[in-house]
């Protein structure tokens, strides 16, 4: 499976476009259209954490393009829970 890392990416874009914060204008300018871009390489989409109107639309465009939506790490296939050492290799 591929994986996709839009954050790890785009985030130091953002930073040098001026960004502060999540949401500011050139975070909004920046990260969503990159992390988008981005899904046209992955298989599929891990959604974690609270609240969040960015990656809820993220999961609508993955789900629009007919990857998969995870909810959970063990639900990716190949996926082993972490461990003290992280993740360990498929």
């Amino acid at each position: 499976m591929s994986r996709c890392w839009a954050s790890g990416f785009a985030l130091p874009l953002c930073h040098l476009a001026g960004s502060v914060r999540i949401g500011d204008a050139p975070f909004n300018e920046i990260f969503h259209p990159i992390a988008e871009r981005l899904l046209e390489h992955c298989d599929g989409v891990l959604r974690m954490g609270g609240p969040s109107q960015g990656a809820d639309q993220m999961v609508s465009v993955a789900q629009s393009k007919g990857l998969a939506v995870y909810r959970r790490l063990e639900d990716i296939p190949g996926c082993v829970q972490a461990s003290p050492g992280g993740v360990a290799p498929r």
